[in-house]
């Protein structure tokens, strides 16, 4: 039973990790005024930070056309694939997930199975990994999707942006009332709710340096209970060096964690905004014993 693997482009995998698992990318749209880019074929992340600094309006983001959905679907089963898990950003931040699930009903030669993350970025990207090793050991479609649950569970996140103003006026923050004013000199700090999964400001901290020292203290309180191996993601919006340097910093204080760094890319970086920073961390499941 041969299962394709897709996810979005705010999954933010390399061309290698691409390559290696077979997993199929479906770009989503940025607009700069009139001018569209598909993310990460039109446009890189460098590029993107470039143009948003010198943005007079903030660009917009926009699902695929259905038309190119259904072509890859078409294609996947010309290819033989009898199964598609599609695996999207977060349903309460984009309506991609809805959107596959009408697909879903609109394509006969070939099961489509929309799977909601309930995040993204680097964390997504893990879960298409695994869904891919799965599917690379042909295990049943349902059992992947049981199984993708089963880590989707272990997934926690923090963030923290120079200001909301990006997330504010996309309206992507649910509490955003209560977080608009007196908003200058400090760093918000934000989760995905896990009741609603919808992008909540919690806490308020003055400076980057104290609010990186806040979700180091949320991640150590957090993690000291779990009994599993923990594989965390270090993110940046355009801020490379200061997470590395975190990163760094991260590694000597959790040396029992597994830390990663990767990119918060054009689609996800419209939203939170230049210079934000993440840490997202689940079970690791390639240090489980048997």
């Amino acid at each position: 039973m041969k299962t394709a693997i897709v996810t979005d482009s705010t999954c933010y995998l390399s061309k290698k990790e691409i390559k290696k698992y077979h997993i199929h990318i479906i770009p989503l749209e940025l607009l700069f005024g009139a001018t569209e880019y598909l993310e990460n074929v039109d446009i890189t992340s460098k590029d993107f930070y470039l143009k948003l600094a010198e943005a007079s309006e903030l660009p917009t983001t926009s699902q695929p056309a259905t038309g190119k959905l259904i072509e890859l679907y078409n294609q996947l089963a010309d290819e033989g694939y009898e199964n598609v898990i599609t695996i999207t950003l977060a349903g309460t931040i984009s309506g991609f997930y809805n959107q596959i699930g009408n697909i879903a009903n609109m394509v006969s030669n070939l099961r489509v199975i929309p799977f909601d993350s309930e995040i993204t970025l680097g964390l997504m990207g893990d879960l298409a990994i695994y869904a891919a090793q799965l599917a690379a050991v042909d295990t049943d479609p349902d059992t992947i999707i049981a199984k993708l649950k089963e880590q989707r569970a272990t997934i926690d996140e923090l963030f923290v942006v120079d200001d909301l103003k990006n997330l504010v006026k996309g309206g992507r923050l649910s509490n955003a009332s209560s977080f608009i004013g007196g908003l200058l000199n400090i760093k918000p700090i934000l989760t995905f709710d896990k009741q609603t999964d919808e992008i909540v400001a919690f806490d308020k901290v003055r400076t980057m340096k104290r609010a990186l020292k806040r979700v180091e203290q949320l991640f150590s309180e957090k993690t000291a209970q779990l009994d599993y191996p923990i594989k965390a993601f270090v993110l940046d919006a355009n801020a490379s060096q200061i997470g590395k340097q975190w990163m760094k910093h991260l590694k000597h204080e959790f040396p029992e964690v597994e830390f990663t760094q990767a990119e918060i890319g054009p689609v996800i970086g419209t939203h939170l905004g230049s210079g934000a920073l993440a840490l997202g961390w689940e079970r690791n499941i390639h240090k489980l014993k048997d």
